[in-house]
């Protein structure tokens, strides 16, 4: 019998609160097409997402097929834009009425959506095409989302992590988060499940025993990844990116430091992206502190982690970060005391405190990647590159992996033409292969179902 009709779904009308959920009705007509140019079908993959918060499976397909009769319509009114929603997931709702904080998250994705189709690929106002262009279209969609609201603080941790993690990592990302939050610091994680919830759940009873009621647990992400990873139940402020690269670029911009906790393919991707950046020359005294961290089983992770980063980067690399193991106040303390070195910086050159102007992102780094065979084929992973050059490259075979894991268009380009062949020199080759057959054999890539992989390493 086909499960999909066993599931009970839903049907109802979710009304706007306030004026700031009033759409044109060009974006109303915008959001409803179908046609070329039209966010119909993306509006409809996000949507499912965020009423499917809370979702222990990352299998995009399994969740678009469980859902097939699942419809979004947009009704405007004089009062503001209502939604109509037609066989959405049961988990979404309390005794028949939505979740405040899905409802919530709801308009933060119309919210993006509309910006950045109306804004920044058909206003005009942003060049695409060079870094000062990227940069800024990507302070003025945060902006859009209100994230700058407290222009004074130092307090954002960015903590990454992967969404396919066990149970003793988890309690320590809530453990780390725990402490974050008893020292008044915020979190921002890539939304999901995993080690992105974790310090978000920590947070929250940190900052309730301190009385905090304005703490922050800011989620962002983007349209090819949200599918898979839904957002988490605790994340308040909700960003949609337009692409990958514009969002590791809002991570690193927005946070004043970073948390990285085990993870897969995904982990790898944002490592490399962040120490790439700081590996530039202009960013040698710029302050970002790093600390990478976990329990003392993920001790030989780290290690490993360790020594690809340093094998490939080269051992200079190793200064842009610290590994603390098993010791959840010092990551905590530490952070904070990094975090006013920080602050210290900023006023000192009269940078802003919430958006990192200073930092140098090289062009490569913000370019959109494809994730095709052809350009996965085509990365170049060479010993002979620039560092900056093979950590750019590094970190596009790691978003093709990810891709490939979780995005449905890439999984089924994988179905037709096979796995994609990575080629490059036989020492990076060695070093790649190990460090993923490691993810795949500790259970890092997929939360559900057995793994198969996507890739082919050649030399």
């Amino acid at each position: 019998m086909d499960s999909r009709r066993q599931t009970r779904t839903i049907d109802t009308e979710v009304l706007p609160e306030n004026s700031l959920e009033a759409f044109s009705q060009v974006e109303v007509e915008q959001l409803l097409s179908e046609g070329e140019g039209g966010l119909h079908g993306l509006l409809r993959r996000c949507i499912l997402a965020v009423l499917n918060t809370g979702s222990d499976t990352d299998d995009t397909r399994a969740v678009l097929d469980l859902y097939r009769d699942f419809r979004v319509n947009l009704v405007q009114q004089d009062r503001g834009l209502k939604i109509v929603l037609n066989a959405a997931p049961p988990s979404a709702f309390v005794d028949g009425h939505l979740i405040r904080g899905i409802r919530e998250m709801l308009f933060a994705v119309l919210r993006d959506m509309v910006y950045i189709g109306s804004e920044i690929h058909r206003g005009g106002h942003f060049c695409l095409e060079d870094s000062h262009g990227i940069t800024n279209a990507v302070f003025h969609i945060l902006r859009n989302a209100r994230m700058f609201e407290r222009a004074m603080d130092t307090n954002l941790v960015v903590c990454w992590g992967g969404h396919a993690i066990g149970r003793e990592e988890y309690d320590y990302t809530k453990k780390v988060g725990y402490e974050l939050g008893l020292r008044g610091l915020n979190v921002c994680t890539g939304c999901g499940p995993g080690a992105m919830k974790g310090p978000m759940k920590g947070a929250t009873i940190g900052h309730a025993k301190q009385r905090i009621r304005t703490g922050r647990y800011v989620g962002i992400t983007e349209p090819g990844i949200i599918a898979a990873e839904s957002p988490n139940p605790i994340v308040s402020n909700l960003v949609i990116m337009p692409d990958m690269e514009k969002r590791l670029e809002a991570f690193v911009r927005t946070g004043h430091g970073m948390i990285v906790f085990p993870g897969g393919v995904g982990t790898a991707e944002e490592i490399l992206y962040l120490l790439g950046i700081l590996l530039h020359p202009d960013n040698a005294g710029l302050p970002l502190p790093v600390i990478m961290t976990g329990p003392k089983s993920a001790e030989p992770y780290l290690q490993q982690m360790d020594r690809f980063v340093a094998g490939t980067l080269g051992d200079a690399v190793r200064d842009r970060y610290r590994i603390i193991i098993d010791d959840p106040e010092t990551v905590g303390r530490t952070m904070l005391q990094d975090l006013e070195d920080v602050y210290e910086y900023r006023r000192a050159n009269n940078d802003a405190y919430y958006y990192n102007w200073r930092l140098r992102i090289d062009h490569d780094f913000q370019i959109p990647f494809s994730s095709s065979h052809e350009d996965m084929a085509a990365a170049r992973i060479d010993d002979g590159l620039p560092v900056h050059e093979l950590a750019a490259n590094l970190r596009r075979i790691f978003s093709g992996i990810v891709a490939g894991n979780l995005r449905e268009d890439v999984m089924a380009a994988i179905e037709r033409q096979g796995p994609f062949h990575i080629r490059g020199s036989a020492r990076i080759m060695g070093q790649l292969d190990g460090l993923l057959a490691t993810f795949v054999s500790q259970g890092r890539m997929k939360i559900s179902g057995d793994y198969q992989p996507c890739y082919e390493i050649r030399v």
